[in-house]
């Protein structure tokens, strides 16, 4: 069972809590923000080396992302909250999530400080596979080349990360983002390997849906941004009956007014309360962007309009599933 550590003070208890863990353990470093397929291939590749030496996986990563603490205004969107990369992550053969917290003191560590604490005491790594591009420590002193010379030193090996192209092109976060801003939901799916979602827990909203004869579930997405907005098809999974499809509205609703943005899902001949449920919602193809109309009979319109495009949308054959 996959086991959360939480800061450099916790991490002692891998070695009491996993097998074979006082021998070493394999290891990465990254944000994963997405977890999309370039990730998978290095979870796979470390699972495959920990199983060959007989030693745990281990995942490293932060929270917030580095650049969200230097940055938090100009910060990209998150492909992914926290709580949905860990439950993307529990997916693959790993033993130990380790979650910094990137805070000043953490900034302000020495690249021998971070070598020393968190993989030579805290974990006693044995293999390690980082970008060529990965810096760390104070003023990013630190690099690929002084990981491996630190490795030399205390016993382990570092390796690269290999690039993963679809295309010929690199599977990045960055380009998933273009993807989704673009409304391209389809290139976004090629390189996550598997249409894009969001989750979260339906909360009551204003009923305002209710009123106008299109009742929603309501998600409040706790993102600074949001890397996609518009009106969407949609399937959602998490409820009895699942996938439930409808259609979606991400954004700050302009004709009604929102301060943040939020989730909203009209779902399909769909009548059940599931106040309280944690849920998944899956885009998967992109109907228009968001717009203010005059008054709510000219919204109303649209959101019928919608309905029926998505609606024909789920009647063609070969739709994808949300499955993984």
């Amino acid at each position: 069972m996959q086991k959360i550590i939480r800061g450099f003070y916790n991490l002692p208890s891998l070695i009491d809590d996993v097998d074979n863990a006082r021998d070493g353990c394999v290891a990465t470093i990254g944000n994963f923000d997405g977890v999309h397929l370039g990730h998978q291939a290095v979870l796979n590749q470390l699972a495959m080396k920990g199983d060959a030496l007989g030693l745990p996986v281990v995942v490293v990563t932060f929270e917030p992302q580095p650049n969200e603490f230097f940055s938090p205004n100009n910060a990209p969107a998150r492909l992914s909250r926290f709580r949905e990369k860990i439950e993307a992550l529990r997916c693959y053969a790993i033993q130990q999530i380790c979650v910094l917290s990137f805070n000043h003191k953490l900034a302000q560590m020495t690249a021998e400080e971070f070598i020393q604490q968190l993989l030579v005491t805290g974990l006693n790594v044995r293999y390690l596979v980082v970008g060529d591009d990965f810096k760390f420590g104070r003023n990013r002193q630190g690099n690929f080349a002084s990981l491996q010379q630190a490795g030399k030193e205390h016993g382990f090996q570092v390796v690269n990360m290999h690039t993963f192209s679809i295309e010929n092109k690199r599977v990045s976060s960055t380009q998933i983002r273009r993807a989704l801003e673009a409304g391209d939901l389809i290139q976004a799916e090629k390189l996550l390997g598997r249409p894009y979602r969001m989750s979260g827990r339906i909360a009551h909203g204003d009923k305002r849906g209710r009123t106008m004869g299109f009742p929603t579930a309501n998600i409040h997405l706790h993102r600074r941004k949001v890397p996609l907005s518009g009106v969407y098809a949609v399937q959602l999974f998490g409820v009895e009956g699942e996938p439930i499809e409808g259609v979606a509205n991400v954004g700050i609703r302009p004709t009604v007014g929102s301060e943040r943005a939020l989730l909203e899902v009209h779902l399909f001949d769909f009548n059940r309360e599931i106040y309280g449920q944690h849920v998944q919602v899956y885009f998967l193809k992109k109907l228009r962007d968001e717009q203010k109309f005059e008054n709510l009979d000219g919204l109303i319109a649209q959101i019928d309009l919608d309905c029926q495009q998505a609606r024909r949308y789920f009647a063609k054959p070969a739709v994808s599933s949300g499955a993984d």
